[in-house]
């Protein structure tokens, strides 16, 4: 019974969601708490409050080429929300949906080599501070951040992913690669 409450529930989010989305094809989403995507909800939160796992997976797709719709990335992860997803998606369990879709990549602690990878951190102080995931492309200027800040629509410039997550071990670190993918 709990289950298909769940199910109803993620169902009527998913329809909610697919009504606003309209974002153009190809184009990378910055700034969670702006625009549509803001309105959008994952969990019991709109995901201008915890859409950043949904929000990076949606930005792989796009790195990789593919075109889905963010609405149809939150409803797979829902599968993993944390606390009704008030705390968002479980970043271990994101390579999951990556898989789902047929994405190549691996999972690490490490991204000094990768081009492309998702990173989820801790914001401060480990369990007493948010986490946030993030797309990331690696270039000869250094490393593009994508939705780094909910209130930001551009794209950050690091030197590292040591400075984004202030020299602290990531929770996950997925690496997306072209190579394989068709």
């Amino acid at each position: 019974m709990i289950f298909e409450i769940r199910y109803l529930s993620a169902q009527r989010r998913y329809r909610r969601n697919r009504s606003l989305e309209d974002f153009a094809d190809n184009e990378y989403i910055n700034g969670q708490a702006l625009g549509t995507v803001s309105k959008m909800r994952y969990g019991l939160c709109p995901m201008s409050f915890n859409g950043c796992e949904s929000i990076a997976v949606y930005n792989a797709m796009i790195y990789l080429g593919e075109k889905h719709r963010l609405c149809d990335i939150a409803l797979r992860l829902e599968r993993f929300r944390m606390f009704f997803g008030i705390f968002g998606c479980n970043p271990r369990r994101i390579g999951r949906v990556l898989a789902e879709y047929g994405a190549d990549y691996r999972i690490t602690d490490n991204s000094a080599k990768a081009e492309a990878f998702i990173i989820s951190y801790w914001t401060g102080r480990r369990f007493l501070s948010s986490i946030h995931t993030v797309f990331c492309i690696r270039k000869d200027d250094g490393v593009h951040v994508f939705n780094q800040y909910n209130n930001s629509d551009r794209v950050y410039l690091i030197s590292s992913a040591e400075e984004l997550t202030g020299n602290r071990k990531p929770i996950a670190v997925y690496i997306i690669s072209r190579q394989n993918h068709n």
